[in-house]
């Protein structure tokens, strides 16, 4: 091609010739993120081993048994559905201390933990080729693999369940079962640090402490306030008579949970999810409790209870006629201050402020960071975007009366420091009626 072409940066070329450079137009770049993500340290029979391992509500209704070992509708599973009656995908990690594997002469369970005693293996003859095998993997007795006309145990391919052993000897046999799968020692606050850690790489709106350990609940709440505070992080954390936590992140779930062999924090399941998937201009004041736990209503039953309970920060459920639901969408600030005031303890305030950050980190991480110069033009598109971003949560209710001409974007001490200063105000659902009605 004797003319020059292609894109231009400056007009230096020598060539003659078009030179043509396709840009987009500005438009605004300001999806809000999702809500609906948990990250939940859990004991479990069964799952991966000492990593983080992520499951939609569509993955726990399709591949329940292949990842938790048990069918959908099992009771083992009931605070995992609780979970996902809101949430739509949660960062699971595996609590364990000195789990084992079950095994036997064939084959190894693939997750540590005591489901793997449940596996069989079942050996026969091929019919057509009476010298190979059909080697069954069998869970509770439901066959979960099965391979037809084997020669060797060498040539069976790993499922969802076992890890063959290679230098297995195949016989027939009726059914063998796997041996030896055990959950392990008493959870310890050391496995509860190295799921938090291992979390930490995540983003999630709500994180659960399944504990009733005071010692593991501390190391949660302290979790949560570093990494709000500190790192940036935003999510809350949800558990069960936590203490004097007094703080936006710490959501402090009061009722018991106090149906046969259910765990005392049982409540935690729901609310974890219901605090995660409820939407940035929703609350969960009167929510109605769905879940699959008994709840115990006794310090919940007053009025004079339940204002004490609010009064002092707690995440209350109480029976309005037949139903049980939230008294109210709270958290356990109550240190209010002027700069500080009962707004933080609104979760529905939390939600909106949460959103704004994580979206304007996202926004500025995405479009600006390394790309952008700072200069008035940059800066004037910066502003742009954040505009864009407040209008959106001022049409879906979750602002109001937000005045762009008091937000401002300038440069900050350095070359490359930007400092943003606005404000906004958080609308929150009606809780409260006062009527004065005049009678004539």
């Amino acid at each position: 091609m004797a003319l020059g072409g292609g894109i231009f940066l400056t007009q230096n070329k020598v060539l003659p010739g078009v030179y043509h450079n396709f840009i987009s137009a500005a438009r605004a770049f300001v999806n809000l993120s999702d809500r609906g993500y948990v990250g939940l340290p859990i004991q479990l029979d069964w799952g991966p081993d000492g990593e983080v391992f992520t499951v939609t509500v569509e993955d726990l209704q399709k591949d329940s048994r292949k990842i938790f070992g048990y069918d959908y509708t099992d009771s083992k599973l009931k605070g995992i559905r609780d979970v996902f009656k809101n949430a739509i995908t949660v960062y699971f990690y595996k609590l364990a201390v000195n789990a084992a594997a079950a095994q036997n002469d064939y084959a190894t369970a693939k997750y540590k933990g005591a489901r793997g005693n449940d596996i069989k293996i079942v050996i026969q003859a091929n019919v057509d080729e009476p010298t190979k095998f059909d080697v069954q993997t069998l869970l509770d007795n439901v066959v979960v693999d099965e391979q037809i006309a084997v020669a060797s145990a060498g040539e069976l391919v790993d499922n969802d369940f076992v890890i063959w052993k290679d230098t297995a000897t195949l016989q027939e046999t009726a059914g063998t079962p796997l041996s030896g799968g055990s959950n392990g020692d008493e959870i310890t606050g050391g496995a509860h640090q190295e799921a938090l850690d291992a979390l930490e790489a995540y983003g999630f709106n709500t994180l659960g402490c399944l504990s009733d350990d005071p010692i593991i609940k501390s190391l949660y709440i302290e979790y949560t306030k570093r990494l709000r505070d500190q790192v940036g992080a935003k999510f809350q954390l949800v558990g069960h008579k936590l203490g004097n936590a007094d703080h936006e992140g710490v959501i402090d779930v009061q009722n018991d949970a106090i149906g046969e062999d259910e765990e005392v924090f049982g409540a935690v399941y729901w609310v974890v999810g219901a605090q995660a998937g409820v939407a940035v201009n929703k609350s969960n004041t009167n929510k109605k409790y769905d879940g699959e736990f008994t709840l115990d209503m006794s310090e919940t039953q007053t009025q004079q209870q339940l204002t004490a309970l609010l009064k002092a920060g707690k995440y209350v459920f109480h029976r309005v006629g037949e139903e049980i639901r939230v008294l109210e969408d709270i958290n356990t600030f109550t240190s209010f201050t002027v700069d500080k005031n009962e707004d933080f303890s609104m979760n529905q305030v939390i939600r909106v402020l949460d959103q704004i950050a994580i979206d304007t980190a996202n926004i500025f991480n995405n479009r600006y960071l390394g790309k952008v110069p700072n200069d008035k033009a940059g800066r004037i598109s910066l502003w742009n975007d954040i505009v864009r971003h407040r209008q959106e949560l001022q049409a879906l209710r979750a602002l109001e009366n937000y005045d762009k001409e008091a937000l401002t974007v300038e440069q900050g001490n350095s070359k490359k420091s930007v400092v943003v200063n606005e404000v906004v105000v958080p609308t929150v659902a009606m809780s409260q009626l006062y009527i004065t009605t005049t009678v004539a």
